[in-house]
């Protein structure tokens, strides 16, 4: 078997997702735009969804779950009394409702999903049971035991449109959350049922709409950006030597709960350190 060959480009890009391509869609265009095979993505989103998809290239890969760990914020259209197959416009109608909606009482319900919630993850969804993912599963038409997931749920605003049965809403969430399970839910506990559309991420940790692009014109920026909201150490000439081998720095250095990422003098990214199981573990990148 032929060895992979090595990444030569290394980076990040902040994508504005239009609809109809899948995640894996850009991050193939990505693949033939830069001529690397080494890409992935923090956080999936559906086809018809848009918005920030932050991308990985090549060693930056490895810091792609540091960009998965904060929160996000999500736009969206709640249509209530249609519940579909996907819980967004692209799915099949499986049932509906006539329901007499009252704006408070909607905001009412909506607000009671802030907090720490359980949500049970959509068949059709990227979530893995059994090593396959829960759409694939659904596609073929099986059936799927779900396990529901603790999530953090910051805000859920919404407001009426000129429409009695969609209403606008606006999420910051935990990484893991449904919104469409969100937008569902809350048709349930108002009497009946509902599901999403066009929804749009505006936020993934610290990467906003203000600085996405499309893919096809996203910049290429320097694997660190991925990493720039943990606390930075510069270091020397010597120490940035030793962090690439993989050395430690001196206790000292550690300011708080970590995790820390290490530039030399230069301002390049070195490593990230990280607390696991009461161990130091690094991350080094490649000069």
């Amino acid at each position: 078997m032929a060895r992979r060959r090595p990444a030569t480009v290394h980076g990040s890009v902040i994508v504005d997702k239009p609809p109809g391509p899948t995640s894996h869609d850009v991050v193939a265009l990505l693949r033939r735009r830069f001529g690397e095979r080494r890409i992935g993505h923090a956080g999936t989103l559906d086809p018809t969804a848009t918005g920030v998809l932050v991308v990985g290239i090549g060693s930056a890969t490895r810091l792609l779950r540091f960009a998965t760990a904060g929160r996000k914020s999500y736009e969206c259209e709640i249509v209530f009394g249609i519940e579909t197959s996907t819980l967004d416009a692209a799915g099949e109608t499986i049932a509906t409702w006539c329901m007499d909606l009252d704006p408070t009482e909607v905001a009412d319900a909506a607000a009671g999903f802030v907090g720490s919630i359980s949500q049970l993850p959509p068949m059709v969804s990227a979530v893995r049971v059994g090593g396959r993912r829960l759409h694939e599963i659904a596609r073929s038409g099986e059936a799927a035991e779900r396990v529901p997931r603790q999530v953090e749920v910051y805000r859920f605003d919404v407001e009426p449109t000129g429409d009695p049965q969609v209403y606008r809403a606006s999420v910051d969430c935990s990484a893991g959350t449904y919104v469409r399970t969100l937008g569902a839910d809350l048709g349930s506990r108002l009497g009946g049922g509902a599901h999403i559309q066009a929804l749009r991420r505006t936020r993934n940790g610290s990467f906003s709409l203000a600085e996405a692009e499309l893919p096809e014109q996203a910049a290429l920026r320097p694997p660190g950006e991925l990493v720039r909201d943990l606390v930075q150490i510069r270091l020397s000439e010597g120490d940035a030597a030793n962090a690439r081998q993989g050395a430690h720095l001196a206790a000292h250095r550690y300011d708080g709960s970590g995790p820390w990422t290490l530039f030399d003098p230069d301002g390049r990214l070195v490593a990230v350190h990280e607390r696991a199981d009461g161990r130091l573990r690094a991350t080094v990148l490649p000069p």
